[in-house]
């Protein structure tokens, strides 16, 4: 007989008998089922149809010519072609052995002939589910093995299998990249006798063995591992138990070679070096330059106690001339040159410790202290542009933790620019100088003046470098001051008071303050500039 097939059907199911009625008999009760049937009248010819179409169950009779069931069965099962089919043996045999033979060569089922037909579609419905389930099960499980083949493979980062023992029993390739062998090559050694020079010496003490051996889980960076050659690298890894039913089987261990990394984090560091010695050049290069344009200030602020002293001097000399001189007053003149003295010595004493370059790290500061030194350096500036300054503190303001001569920079450099906007307006208003507490753990300090403001597009470039309003100005002063202000942890920006003029701010962190407390969610876009 040849093949028959049913169209549109999905389950395939193979008729196998010597005795054509029977096969008709098989064929007319499945033929409406839906099933796509094959026929074979003889066992070379079931087999050569059941391994080109895979049937998902085959009706086989036992007592053939020349092959019988038990020999096409067996047969059947050595192919992996078509080891899943179901097998349902068709046979007058009715006892016992022949049954328990048929089971032993990996028949599913059993049907006594003369059949019954709802016996058959019964029992050929059940395993054609069963079977056409098992296919679609291992469809997905071969799919997922691949997806996971394909993550695994593409994941630049080495994976082991380790047993509980330390033997690799999986390794991904990018393990055998970095080990520097293929990966069939690691398969069965030990990890810690691959991998670290002190296996043997200290074997407690290596990494991933916690995790092999007590199940707890594990990492660390910039270890020394070897290659497979004897050299070594420095690696980071993660190790976490393999559990089943909480059963320890072992690690799997991720790690990867990091030698770039280190190398390009050293780099960084040598920048973040290069760029904070550049920015205390810059800023002690400001320091200068507003001390040259303050000189002429400072030395008539100088002069006057220097005259005082030469004025009182003559005068104690004139005096000491006398036949009978008068001690008291001769003391109250000397006593005037003492305090003129001091007060010389003052005004360079805040000279020499604006110009001189800060030693590298912070210290706690008192904020009003701070304020009120700066307000006495600009002294000068104050009467050069006919204006003054009024600092207001808030009331138990805490501590700051800054370098007192940067901060002391920043503030200058505003008041300073306060003065000329003031009296570039004609002004008489005191710029205003306030620090308050800004939250739990920064404080803000303010520079408020009167002067005409800033025009609409310069507040974008504001404290972009070599950016002025000023027709004479080098435009490094606001960016020096966002750079220093964001060296101590805070932010510096740019506000238009509704009454006119520009408020400048800055903000510092309170001593003992973790984190970044002065970095705000949506910091204004001067800060950020």
């Amino acid at each position: 007989m040849t093949e028959a097939v049913c169209e549109n059907s999905e389950v395939t199911v193979l008729l196998v008998d010597d005795n054509p009625q029977n096969l008709k008999v098989l064929y007319e009760t499945l033929k409406d089922k839906g099933y796509r049937l094959l026929i074979a009248n003889e066992g070379e010819k079931a087999l050569d149809l059941a391994h080109r179409h895979q049937p998902e169950v085959i009706l086989l009779d036992i007592m053939m010519p020349e092959m019988d069931g038990y020999e096409v069965c067996q047969r059947l099962k050595a192919d992996p072609q078509t080891a899943d089919c179901a097998v349902v043996f068709l046979s007058a045999l009715d006892d016992l052995q022949a049954k328990v033979k048929g089971f032993n060569l990996g028949g599913a089922d059993y049907i006594s002939k003369p059949f019954q037909s709802q016996e058959v579609i019964a029992r050929v419905k059940t395993h054609a589910r069963v079977i056409r389930l098992e296919r679609e099960l291992q469809a997905r499980n071969r799919e997922l093995q691949g997806d996971q083949a394909r993550i695994l493979n593409s994941i630049s980062e080495g994976i082991y299998g380790l047993d509980e023992n330390g033997v690799i029993e999986f390794a991904n390739p990018a393990a055998g990249q970095i080990a520097g062998v293929p990966v069939d090559e690691l398969i069965g050694r030990n990890f810690f006798d691959t991998h670290f020079a002190t296996a043997s010496d200290n074997p407690d003490g290596l990494p991933v063995q916690m995790t092999c051996r007590q199940g707890e889980a594990e990492g660390q960076r910039d270890i020394r591992m070897l290659r497979m050659d004897g050299s070594g690298f420095p690696a980071e890894y993660r190790a976490t138990p393999k559990l089943d039913n909480d059963e320890l089987h072992g690690a799997v261990v991720v790690f990867r070679d990091i030698t770039a990394e280190l190398e390009s984090e050293r780099e960084l560091q040598e920048a973040r070096e290069l760029v904070q010695e550049q920015r205390d050049q810059l800023a002690h290069t400001s320091r200068l330059t507003t001390m040259g344009e303050m000189a002429a200030g400072f030395a008539h602020e100088v002069n006057q106690p220097l005259t005082a002293i030469t004025n009182y001097a003559r005068v104690a000399k004139r005096m000491m001339g006398k036949e009978s001189p008068d001690h008291s007053l001769l003391q109250e003149t000397l006593d005037k040159i003492e305090a003129q003295s001091h007060r010389a010595s003052e005004i360079i004493r805040r000279i020499r410790r604006f110009m001189k370059k800060p030693a590298t790290g912070k210290e706690v500061l008192s904020v009003p202290a701070l304020l009120e030194d700066t307000r006495q350096f600009a002294e000068v500036d104050m009467r050069n542009n006919e204006g003054g300054i009024e600092v207001t503190v808030d009331e138990n303001l805490p501590e700051v933790m800054a370098d007192p001569i940067q901060v002391q920079q920043v503030a200058l450099n505003l008041i300073r620019n306060a003065l000329e906007a003031t009296r570039s307006a004609d002004s008489s208003v005191p710029v205003e100088v306030t620090a308050r507490l800004a939250g739990n753990s920064c404080v803000r300090v303010e520079v408020r003046d009167h002067g005409v403001g800033l025009p609409e597009e310069a507040e974008e470039k504001l404290f972009h470098p070599f950016y002025t309003t000023k027709d004479e100005g080098m435009g490094i002063g606001l960016a020096t001051c966002r750079s220093l202000i964001q060296a101590q942890g805070g932010e510096i920006g740019f506000e238009r008071p509704e009454d006119g003029g520009a408020r400048f701010f800055f903000t510092l962190p309170v001593a003992g303050a973790e984190g970044e407390p002065c970095k705000a969610p949506d910091s204004t876009r001067e800060s950020e500039s």
